[in-house]
């Protein structure tokens, strides 16, 4: 089996600043970690790696220093590591995200294509349904764990609003997985020696088949087009209604704006 999962080098604060000419987020001199539904997505692959056998290949697009977060998730236990990475890309929304990395899979002998449920620092949840929409293959988004797998098909909880679902899946398939239950192995001394001896292959936009104007900040329909940090003016105090009284006041705080 072949698995590929998808990782983002995350910033660690929630205190970002943003280009105010661009409107992305400024991500130099910001300390990062793995996106921890990424770091799921691949404890997951990894144990199905354990139990099955698998390839496992994780792929992030990026400058070059996320080499590093390659580099460490080598000591987890992967077996390939792919950095999609050109000034061509910079600027790109999730809709060109998810174009640039499809555009590198549609080629590829993937089963199954994990991704983590969505990145801290954007908070969309939508690289990885674009990115099956884009490979028009099956999906299924907010898994909480899988429970097994075998070379055809696939069992998992998928958590829905009211309930937690038990679906069974064909490959291929791409999946998003939530972080909540999935507790990441530790690095091994083992794994981490080999890894800075492993290659990590860079992809750039010659290597791929894209049209410029579908990339980057050219191809993003996604415009920001003003960003602030909300400030408090005065501290809400707490009142106790009963459940008719709360209805009143809430129509009569909306009614002008309606």
């Amino acid at each position: 089996m072949n698995i590929f999962v998808l990782v983002k080098q995350v910033p660690d604060t929630t205190e970002m600043q943003v280009d105010k000419k661009t409107g992305t987020l400024i991500r130099d001199g910001v300390k990062t970690i793995i996106n921890p539904d990424d770091l799921a997505a691949v404890e997951e692959a990894l144990r199905i790696k354990e139990e099955h056998g698998a390839t496992v290949t994780t792929i992030t697009m990026g400058p070059a220093k996320a080499e590093t977060m390659l580099r460490e998730l080598y000591g987890y236990g992967v077996d390939h590591a792919v950095l999609l990475s050109d000034r061509k890309f910079a600027g790109s929304d999730t809709l060109a995200t998810s174009t640039i990395i499809a555009d590198y899979l549609k080629d590829k002998p993937y089963d199954l294509i994990i991704a983590g449920r969505q990145a801290i620092d954007g908070d969309t949840a939508q690289v990885g349904p674009q990115i099956a929409e884009i490979l028009d293959i099956e999906q299924v988004t907010y898994v909480k764990n899988i429970k097994s797998s075998n070379d055809e098909e696939i069992t998992l909880e998928k958590e829905a609003e009211h309930a937690i679902q038990t679906l069974v899946a064909p490959f291929p398939l791409l999946i998003t997985m939530l972080s909540d239950e999935v507790k990441p192995r530790y690095m091994s001394v083992e794994h981490l020696v080999k890894g800075f001896k492993k290659e990590i292959q860079t992809v750039t936009f010659d290597d791929l088949k894209l049209d410029p104007t579908s990339i980057g900040l050219k191809g993003s329909p996604t415009k920001v087009k003003k960003t602030f940090t909300k400030k408090v003016t005065k501290k809400a105090e707490p009142k106790e209604y009963t459940n008719d009284q709360a209805v009143d006041a809430i129509i009569k705080a909306l009614s002008p704006h309606l």
